[in-house]
């Protein structure tokens, strides 16, 4: 009897297999369809990486930005954006030195030299980072509160290095979102 069953049970299924071939040979394939893919646009990897901060996703958002960094190239953005995420990461030492590059990139871009600042702070060389706030706001021509707050905290400190406050335990920094539009980001 169990002959029989297994000899049934091994019918069934190669009868099951007839099928998927009988199927295939009509022109389906197993593979994956083949197509022009040069047609196909990717999503910014900044545009992503700015989303992923603001959601608090920041060892994602690295990897959004690493992404644009290999399809763009290290441009002033990007190494902001970088900058950026190491710093809220807690490495402010990669932090710095892509925040530096940035600004020798280009010496006009405002979010680098703010987050620059901001690292400064956070070093503990607040008289750097309160030369490095006053330049964000001079080339910001004082638009941004907040670069004026962090110059404002930095300057309070520089008097009276006693000087704390609740607001000082949360630290401001500006991600660049295309044409001339920041994001504000507030540290946790």
């Amino acid at each position: 009897m169990h002959k029989w069953v297994g000899a049934v049970a091994v019918g069934l299924i190669l009868a099951g297999c007839e099928e998927k071939t009988a199927t295939l040979a009509q022109g389906d394939s197993p593979f994956p369809p083949t197509g022009d893919v040069t047609r196909l646009q990717s999503v910014d990897g900044l545009a992503v990486g700015h989303r992923l901060m603001a959601a608090g996703q920041f060892e994602l958002a690295l990897k959004a930005y690493l992404r644009a960094a290999g399809e763009q190239g290290t441009t002033v953005d990007v190494l902001s954006a970088l900058g950026s995420v190491n710093l809220r990461l807690g490495r402010l030492g990669q932090s710095e030195q892509l925040l530096r590059r940035a600004i020798k990139t280009d010496q006009t871009f405002v979010p680098a030299w703010n987050n620059l600042g901001v690292v400064l702070m956070d070093t503990g060389r607040v008289g750097e980072a309160s030369r490095v706030f006053k330049t964000a706001f001079a080339l910001d021509s004082g638009k941004s509160d907040e670069i004026r707050e962090n110059l404002r905290r930095a300057l309070a400190k520089i008097e009276n290095p006693a000087y704390t406050s609740e607001k000082d335990e949360r630290a401001f920094d500006l991600v660049r979102r295309g044409n001339g539009r920041y994001l504000l980001l507030q540290a946790p």
